[in-house]
């Protein structure tokens, strides 16, 4: 006789902690597995961060080919980090040679040449190179620009704090919203942590301005900024340029970028400042698609003075980009194309062995293998190669395992903020008597 799913599940005792040993357990299998396929990893890597949680606690994450995440009982230091990274590895029997990278925010605690967590990782692992997180670094590119800019986006904050900073503006805001039958009845906050915050922050005020001009008193500070078409102008660029470095953003995250992906990113839209800075000389402004709406539905133009701010931002940022994010070194770029010439091999000699030299040639010549690249991405094709070519794949893969961005880490620490979130928004304790009372009632009656 078949035995109904819903029959067995009735049959599992649920006491108090039967649920709590269940989760336990299966993270703990999770773990176990993680672990033993690092053991089994030629080389690792590992990206680390270290938050604040809603309970001002700080956690270290790692994250790499396993993963853990440990509440930091001193104070933040690198040595401290050090020391919670150090005894999981040692716990679990991993070797500190075979890590070849470690990826961080580039914190002073991080980053520091005595005492900073690269520093002991170097002590232990001399073979890990030390990368910073190009989402952070791309945060602090983007940080310089003209002070008439920057007063724009820093007015534009005050706005938008204190429509969102009192409840009563907040109600009355969204009232007014829905009765103007307006897309969107919230304004957004801005934070410096979170990664794609100016762009929507300033996106959403220029949509919802004529909003915002009906709720502003005539005593408000920043009331004439509401009716100044140079100050809107300004807006409406500053909206298009973090919206498309929000773009750049988002395509720096992800799980399976590499540096040469990151590198690839940032040139292009170096490339692209370049055209816009150009199209600027001629009044053309359609690289800034909320600017031009603007200025074709005012019949207006901007002013010399601000089309000269936004030529020197652009610049800035070509600038500060280039400042963050060097040109990779072009010795490496066998790595993606293993299919040159002689001439190829004999420029990138100088940083390989006589014998990868010699397998880079193999590759090169073989139309098959060729082939297998274009199907493959570049990490499973030098996994592939590697039993025949070892010491030109184990080169190629060293450099790929690399994590260019402590993006899983962000992400991670996003789900562990919600969690605690839900666990703590009362101090109070559940009634367990009570709950089980009613338990129990509702048993009786039910026979």
């Amino acid at each position: 006789m078949r035995v109904q799913p819903s029959n067995e599940i009735s049959r599992i005792s649920l006491s108090n902690d039967t649920n709590q040993r269940h989760i336990k357990s299966m993270a703990e299998s999770v773990e176990d597995q993680l672990v033993t396929r690092l053991r089994q990893s030629q080389f690792f890597s590992l990206q680390l961060d270290e938050s604040t949680d809603i309970g001002n606690e700080a956690n270290l994450l790692s994250h790499g080919d396993f993963l853990f995440c440990r509440s930091l009982p001193t104070k933040t230091t690198g040595e401290a980090v050090f020391h919670s990274l150090n005894d999981y590895i040692m716990m679990n029997n991993l070797d500190w040679s075979r890590c070849v990278g470690i990826c961080t925010d580039g914190a002073t605690a991080m980053t520091g040449k005595l005492k900073g967590l690269v520093a002991c990782v170097h002590a232990v692992g001399p073979s890990a190179s030390a990368t910073h997180s190009c989402i952070h670094r791309e945060q602090l590119a983007v940080k310089k620009m003209p002070q008439c800019l920057k007063s724009v986006l820093d007015e534009s904050v005050k706005i938008v704090n204190k429509i969102k900073g009192k409840a009563l503006n907040t109600h009355l805001y969204k009232a007014l919203c829905e009765e103007m039958w307006s897309e969107h009845t919230k304004l957004l906050f801005h934070t410096e942590v979170c990664w794609l915050s100016r762009g929507k922050v300033l996106t959403r005020l220029y949509e919802l301005r004529d909003e915002v001009m009906l709720l502003m008193h005539h005593s408000d500070e920043l009331y004439d900024r509401m009716h100044d078409f140079q100050w809107f102008a300004k807006l409406a660029y500053l909206a298009d340029v973090f919206s498309a470095l929000n773009t750049l953003n988002v395509a720096l995250q992800g799980k399976t970028v590499t540096i040469f992906n990151v590198h690839d990113k940032i040139k292009a839209k170096r490339m692209e400042m370049e055209l816009w800075r150009g199209r600027l000389d001629r009044g053309e402004f359609v690289n800034f698609p909320t600017l031009n709406d603007f200025l074709f539905t005012a019949g207006e133009d901007v002013d010399r003075g601000t089309v000269a701010s936004f030529r020197q931002h652009l610049q800035d940022l070509h600038l500060q980009l280039g400042i963050y994010f060097p040109e990779l070194d072009t010795s490496f770029e066998w790595i993606r194309n293993p299919f040159g010439d002689k001439t190829h091999a004999e420029q990138v000699s100088f940083k390989l062995s006589p014998k990868e030299v010699d397998s880079l040639v193999d590759i090169a010549s073989d139309g098959t293998l060729r082939t297998t690249f274009r199907e493959k991405g570049w990490t499973d094709f030098w996994l592939q190669i590697q039993p025949e070519h070892p010491e030109l794949a184990e080169s190629a893969l060293k450099l790929l395992m690399l994590f260019p961005t402590t993006y899983n880490c962000e992400v991670v620490f996003s789900s562990l903020v919600g969690l605690k979130t839900k666990l703590k928004l009362s101090s109070l304790e559940p009634n367990i008597a009570s709950l089980m009372a009613k338990k129990k009632k509702k048993k009786h009656s039910s026979h």
